[in-house]
């Protein structure tokens, strides 16, 4: 596979320990990092990489680029992802696109305007669970389903003290994890017609406890998907990672990236090794193979979307989306009422 000249906007826990660490898994060079206070680490991951303060820094530099990584704070996307486009350089942004619907939009438009060379890094299209689960709907071993539900829970009693906790605008629960259950959900169910939600601040100023209720749009027989999604940092006992409810099976994954809950330790402790949750039919479990790939088919999906052309491995429109589902949650939440999605 070819080895693109990447530029990295960010180099914290995500632009470093995530996406530089899948780039060097495939092969990829960082060859321009964005940051302030990191410049040791860049040179000891990447030598020879350039250190620049700021994203119009990088632009200077963009006849040097194949694709630029947005690891920034999500409340500095728009400001780091337009000059980039208008630059015409092809760009990865970490979710969500942006804080609001309006912004995410814009950020599409722009692309469109330049070429479209604009992608969304919702890894968790490639987690384990989510390509096993995709493999038994398409399989029709749950039969008809109605209910989905998964859950990102964590006992976090002491928050930790950085702006995913700390900016209410941009940061929380909601914009964080919320935005890739909600992309999970959609891209199994399809489209949400409608949204509850339940949100609080229970340790941190951003929401850490959320709850949304994801009506889906009917199939041609009328019947609609419910999915409950949950994201909280204070839960000492986490439930179910994902249940998903059929009239002839239900698909259940008791852990979370090797993470045993409760519901697991107590009676589902059977984990073998190339299997991904269990098939349930009352009293009957069957353990479900797990199906190939990772997070790291992302961005080989990406460097084969700059090399080749095509359409990108994440619709940008996608992430509008799901902007729009979330953007629905803070006003449910806020009036008590379930909000209709047009």
């Amino acid at each position: 596979m070819e080895s693109l000249r990447v530029g990295l906007v960010g180099y914290g826990g995500s632009g470093r320990g995530i996406h530089g660490r899948l780039l060097r898994e495939l092969g990829q060079r960082v060859t321009c990092v964005v940051t302030r206070g990191r410049a040791e680490q860049v040179h000891a991951d990447w030598p020879g990489a350039r250190v620049v303060p700021d994203v119009a820094s990088l632009v200077q530099h963009a006849a040097e680029l194949d694709l630029v990584v947005v690891a920034s704070p999500t409340g500095d996307h728009v400001s780091s992802v337009a000059p980039l486009l208008q630059a015409r350089l092809p760009v990865v942004v970490d979710k969500p696109l942006a804080p609001r619907e309006h912004e995410a939009a814009e950020l599409v438009r722009l692309a469109n305007e330049v070429g479209g060379r604009l992608t969304v890094f919702q890894n968790r299209r490639w987690d384990p669970e989510q390509l096993t689960l995709r493999a038994v709907l398409a399989a029709g071993e749950l039969g008809r389903v109605h209910r989905f539900e998964r859950r990102w829970e964590r006992f976090r009693p002491q928050p930790q003290h950085r702006w995913k906790e700390q900016d209410v605008q941009a940061g929380g629960l909601l914009l964080d994890l919320g935005a890739h259950l909600v992309d999970s959900a959609i891209q199994l169910f399809g489209p949400a017609v409608s949204v509850t939600a339940e949100l609080r601040t229970l340790t941190t100023p951003a929401f850490d406890d959320v709850f949304m209720a994801l009506t889906h749009a009917p199939d041609a027989d009328g019947h609609s998907v419910i999915s409950h999604l949950q994201a909280g940092s204070l839960v000492g006992a986490p439930g179910p990672r994902t249940r998903v409810l059929g009239d002839e099976a239900a698909y259940l994954v008791t852990h979370y990236e090797g993470e045993p809950t409760p519901f697991e330790l107590l009676d589902l402790s059977v984990g073998r090794p190339g299997f991904e949750g269990w098939l349930v039919r009352g009293d009957e479990r069957t353990p479900v193979p797990r199906a190939p790939g990772g997070h790291v088919d992302l961005y080989r999906d990406v460097v084969r979307w700059v090399t080749d052309g095509g359409p990108p491995p994440v619709d940008p429109w996608d992430a509008v989306r799901t902007a729009r589902v979330l953007d629905a949650a803070l006003v449910s939440a806020r009036e008590h009422r379930a909000v209709p999605l047009a």
